[in-house]
């Protein structure tokens, strides 16, 4: 190669970062002025071992280098409320690939069961095929476009009641996982202040269509 044309190719490189980091910097900018419009902070700091303290996410156990360069913290109506800027990598050498999710993550203040409600996909049917099969729901709609997984269906059938499917059928395409005392939203993507708010929303709908007397038992309030 000629010596112009890599020094082309590295102003290129260096032109394209420029632009990157300024795009990341408007972020963060939004993200930031987004947390204070809603009484929230957002540290913009390097963090790692979510997968400790949140242990029945799935996606915080995926692949290697997991951390978060900042994320939002703080309470909603007395709710704990943390949103993630979520990287992961996956594969090495030439196979390495950073992946980029945001996670909103409400503390629903009592106990639950972990379940995870996400889009179906093509390798879900395959699954099918081989037995390993997801529950399914008296909307055929609904059994088509999710993948429903928990260990206890009797939970599963109590939290996806028809107003549930409903909502989920009209809401934003997104996954969603109960933990041991939280529910998360997840997205494609890095974190941004549409997709703080719009996984708040959905978090905070999903807890509302929980049957009160289903979250009493869990809590061992049986008045």
């Amino acid at each position: 190669m000629q010596p112009w044309l890599i020094f082309v190719f590295i102003l290129v490189l260096a032109a394209l970062a420029t632009v990157a980091w300024r795009q990341d910097q408007k972020r963060r900018r939004l993200l930031r002025a987004w947390a204070r419009s809603q009484g929230l902070k957002l540290v913009a700091e390097k963090q790692r071992g979510w997968e400790r303290e949140y242990a029945a996410f799935r996606i915080l156990e995926r692949g290697h280098s997991r951390h978060t360069p900042l994320h939002i913290e703080g309470a909603v109506d007395g709710h704990r409320v943390r949103c993630l800027d979520y990287r992961f990598t996956t594969g090495s050498g030439k196979n390495r690939q950073t992946h980029r999710r945001a996670l909103v993550i409400l503390d629903v203040g009592t106990p639950v069961i972990p379940l995870c409600i996400r889009p179906e996909h093509v390798f879900d049917r395959v699954g099918e095929f081989f037995g390993h099969d997801d529950l399914d729901f008296e909307s055929a709609e609904f059994s088509r476009r999710f993948h429903v997984s928990a260990a206890d269906r009797k939970w599963a059938y109590d939290v996806i009641h028809q107003r549930t499917m409903d909502y989920l059928l009209e809401a934003p395409s997104v996954t969603i996982e109960f933990g041991f005392a939280e529910i998360a939203v997840i997205s494609n993507g890095a974190l941004t202040p549409d997709r703080c708010h719009q996984g708040l929303k959905v978090a905070r709908r999903m807890l509302e269509l929980v049957p009160q007397d289903v979250l009493a038992q869990l809590k061992g309030d049986h008045r």
